[in-house]
């Protein structure tokens, strides 16, 4: 049997082409440490970065660190590319200038400029485990939402969310389900038992506590008449990213 071929993964480095390639900047930082990285013009077509079908960016970094501004619009024009629109996006910022990007603007975080290494690699770290995705027995993560099933904690951007036992349970099922529809009976039946007695009310209660407490992280939908589904993500997604990947084989 032959292995799978892993997917070509990358960290897409957008700026002006000339100084992308200087020795105290971004590429040089990241390929020093080990991982593989693809520059792109800020006037550059986005689709430029792919070279086949299967290549996935793992972290968008845009670095004009004296004009937030060529960050923001550079960010929007690479969100029009499909393949890049769910990617997070960290951008380079002058300490002159970090007062002048927008937090509204669409990155999911900054690293000042001239980089420490150490400050660099924890950034783009962080970035991807807030965007990944993944499920083993004990832990489900969906984005900012940790399940951890063995401690019977929930963690929600690295708070502590408290919840009742059957919230936690019904939570826990619904991500063991995860993609396909539940119906009320079936909840029923498997977080609270055959010997409960009160209606399928009971389901909608907790499902509308838990979307309180866990807000937009919990992409649950209702299908009238059908019960519950918890979404799958759009596209595959690791716990790790490419240079976690890379620092810690």
């Amino acid at each position: 049997m032959h292995a799978q071929k892993a997917r070509p993964t990358f960290i897409v480095l957008v700026g002006h082409e000339p100084e992308l390639e200087r020795e105290d900047g971004a590429a040089h930082v990241l390929r020093g440490l080990g991982a593989e990285v693809r520059t792109l013009d800020l006037w550059d077509e986005p689709r430029r970065i792919f070279r086949e079908d299967s290549d996935e960016a793992r972290v968008i970094f845009i670095e004009t660190p004296d004009r937030p501004d060529l960050s923001v619009a550079a960010l929007r024009a690479l969100r029009r590319e499909g393949r890049l629109d769910g990617v997070p996006a960290i951008a380079a910022v002058s300490v002159a200038q970090v007062m002048r990007l927008d937090p509204s603007s669409g990155f999911d975080d900054f690293v000042l400029s001239p980089y420490v290494p150490a400050e660099l690699y924890a950034r783009i770290r962080k970035v991807e485990w807030q965007r990944s995705e993944f499920a083993t027995e004990e832990r489900v993560k969906i984005g900012a939402l940790l399940v951890d099933r063995s401690a019977h904690e929930v963690w929600l951007d690295g708070q502590n969310v408290l919840l009742t036992a059957k919230e936690f349970s019904l939570l826990a099922y619904l991500c063991e389900r995860r993609g396909k529809v539940v119906s009320r009976d079936e909840l029923l039946r498997r977080v609270w038992g055959h010997r409960y007695e009160g209606g399928p009310r009971t389901v909608d209660i907790h499902v509308r506590r838990l979307r309180s407490k866990l807000g937009a992280a919990l992409p649950l939908v209702t299908l009238r008449g059908a019960g519950y589904k918890l979404e799958e993500p759009d596209r595959p997604s690791k716990a790790a990213g490419s240079l976690s990947q890379v620092l810690y084989a």
